[in-house]
């Protein structure tokens, strides 16, 4: 465990050291990804599905604000689908609006969220997000974890009906429009997970906060549980077609990163625990203190070894004499 603590120390000095140069290459790493998926998914439009465009744009966003990043991976997706059919660019440019301004309007700073749960999605570990968002952000943070999964639904359903859409007549634009509606509307699979991860988030987020020992820990346990339970349930009620042996993996995988998260973000010691109690004219204050588990790095140090030896005086001047 201490090889740990102090590798995680290690880490950490390094973050803080080139955190100049590491959140532009991070940001670059993050556009590059979500473009190359958006452009594997829905490549229709043949100029964007370029690797050299995507490597121009996602220089670009290394160097703009993180938000940067999901505007330009919405206008990718708008620009596939409007090669597609102008019909499917136009909803899915009115889905976006309508995200960005409960996104915006609610959590504007989870930006890595949205990107990274249609990115989980495409993993095949979406149930991290919620576990993830429990311990590191708010209940409100079910909103952005809610909208990239919205994004996620919106745009397999397009990719899956491509040819359906393709084979229509350009004379059909009501019924076009009024397909991808019911389709993406009447996807109770979507409602499912948005409403499950939601659940999650809250549990998991108010169960951490309690002051009993290995919170976190129980708040993980707690949250992939009732993750599973309320997809099986409403796989069963609605047969949405869940894969219980994709569940049960994505959730394992789910539980391990969250407990990374957990080391690296509240790692504390149970077993020196002190309780506090103190008043003052108006109050009783009874406090638990956990104290954080800190390693210091070791520092090494280099000493000089003189090979030479100096001779005394006395033989110095008489190899002069000599």
């Amino acid at each position: 465990m201490k090889t740990l603590l102090v590798a995680k120390q290690y880490i950490k000095n390094f973050i803080a050291k080139y955190e100049v140069y590491l959140k532009p290459l991070m940001k670059l790493i993050l556009a590059l990804a979500s473009l190359m998926m958006i452009n594997g998914k829905i490549g229709y439009m043949q100029r964007l599905d370029n690797l050299s465009i995507v490597l121009i744009v996602a220089l670009m966003c290394s160097f703009m604000p993180m938000n940067f990043i999901v505007f330009v991976s919405a206008a990718f997706v708008v620009l596939h689908m409007y090669a597609l059919s102008l019909e499917c660019a136009a909803i899915t440019l009115v889905v976006f609006l309508i995200l960005f301004l409960l996104y915006l309007r609610f959590s504007p700073k989870d930006t890595l969220v949205v990107v990274l749960t249609p990115m989980t999605f495409a993993l095949g570990i979406p149930y991290v997000m919620p576990l993830a968002m429990g311990l590191l952000g708010t209940p409100v943070s079910a909103v952005s974890v809610g909208c990239g999964v919205i994004v996620t639904y919106l745009i397999n359903y397009i990719a899956d009906s491509a040819t359906t859409l393709s084979g229509m007549e350009a004379e059909e634009m009501s019924a076009k429009i009024r397909f991808v509606i019911d389709g993406f509307i009447d996807n109770k699979a979507m409602m499912l997970t948005i409403v499950a991860f939601a659940i999650t988030i809250v549990l998991v987020y108010l169960i951490r906060r309690m002051s009993v020992d290995y919170a976190w820990t129980i708040a993980i346990g707690a949250g992939a549980l009732a993750d599973m339970m309320i997809l099986l349930i409403g796989d069963f009620m609605f047969d949405t077609n869940v894969s219980i042996l994709g569940l049960i993996l994505g959730s394992i995988i789910a539980v391990l990163i969250a407990k990374l998260v957990e080391f690296f973000a509240f790692h504390v010691d149970y077993s020196r625990t002190e309780k506090v109690q103190f008043e003052d004219d108006e109050y009783y204050y009874y406090v638990k203190a956990v104290p954080k588990v800190t390693v210091a790095t070791p520092s090494r140090t280099v000493k000089k070894i003189n090979s030479s030896r100096k001779r005394p005086s006395g033989a110095q001047n008489r190899s002069k004499q000599l």
